[in-house]
């Protein structure tokens, strides 16, 4: 039998394309994941990936085996889901995974609170922009702000972010829209749902700079570099922005909760997901 280590190395790989985006994935050095896919192809003594100098592709015995390993990790995952679902109540490490807006402007204010009311579960949170699988284990709970639409998992709606424009009060063309610069997403977001809101709205005014996350537009905002869209919750409370007035349709993003169908009544995934239910719904922002 191969060794699973090395299959779920190659299965990395495989969905991924590149020995680096693997190894980023599974947050190991590059030198590791080619020895594991050596290793791999030396215990079943054939190739199963044929290395380019930008990419890697399956050989058609690869292709195959690739099928048949994510039968065996679906399986190995539905063992592990069925035992946290069966243990006793409140223990365990819970996996949660959020947008990085959510996670450093909003839920790291409430985790002293549910380690109070839970002594027994770890919370591990992840501020993640990329999706991530339920199916697979990157996270028992997922908060999106968008419709999570995972076979196999249960979502809910738990609020929404309002969007405004906003800049700092002493940015230089505060008062003549007709000036504004405005700080935008990089191509990468193109396809963003606040991206082309903003850009519908820029019009043919100036991108002042493009800046990958949100965290980023607000520093910037503050610095004067421009107008950012920025959500409420976070921007309102900061005394050096003022939000603006502007021609076009308001914006927001719903918040989804998601969680794997079989994990759902777990006592320890029960507890987070109430956490996250009672949090956002107490916060009259998400409103």
């Amino acid at each position: 039998m191969p060794d699973w280590e090395n299959l779920r190395y190659f299965l990395a790989v495989a969905r991924i394309g590149t020995l680096s985006g693997a190894a980023r994935c599974l947050k190991v050095d590059h030198a590791t994941v080619s020895r594991r896919l050596s290793a791999l192809e030396s215990e079943i003594d054939t190739r199963l990936i044929e290395r380019q100098p930008k990419a890697c592709t399956l050989t058609p015995i690869g292709q195959r085996v690739f099928e048949l390993a994510q039968e065996m990790e679906e399986g190995a995952h539905a063992i592990e889901r069925f035992l946290d679902a069966s243990r006793s109540p409140l223990s365990g490490k819970v996996t949660l995974s959020a947008p990085p807006v959510l996670v450093a402007n909003f839920l790291v204010k409430h985790l002293a609170v549910f380690r109070r009311a839970n002594p027994g579960v770890q919370l591990s949170v992840s501020g993640d922009a990329r999706r991530v699988s339920l199916s697979r284990r990157e996270a028992d709970v997922v908060l999106r702000l968008a419709r999570p639409e995972e076979p196999n998992s249960v979502a809910r709606k738990l609020g929404r972010v309002s969007f405004g424009l906003y800049a700092s009060k002493d940015y230089p063309h505060l008062r003549d829209a007709s000036a504004w610069e405005f700080i935008a997403y990089d191509a990468g977001f193109e396809g963003v749902a606040q991206q082309k809101w903003l850009m519908s709205i820029a019009g043919k005014r100036p991108i002042a700079c493009e800046i990958s996350d949100i965290n980023g537009h607000l520093v910037a905002a503050r610095a004067g570099a421009g107008v950012a869209g920025l959500p409420d919750f976070l921007a309102n409370a900061d005394a050096k922005l003022e939000r603006l007035t502007h021609v076009g349709p308001a914006f927001s993003r719903d918040i989804w909760m998601a969680v794997h169908r079989d994990l759902r009544r777990a006592p320890q995934i029960r507890a987070v997901m109430d956490f996250l239910v009672k949090t956002v719904a107490d916060n009259p922002a998400f409103a």
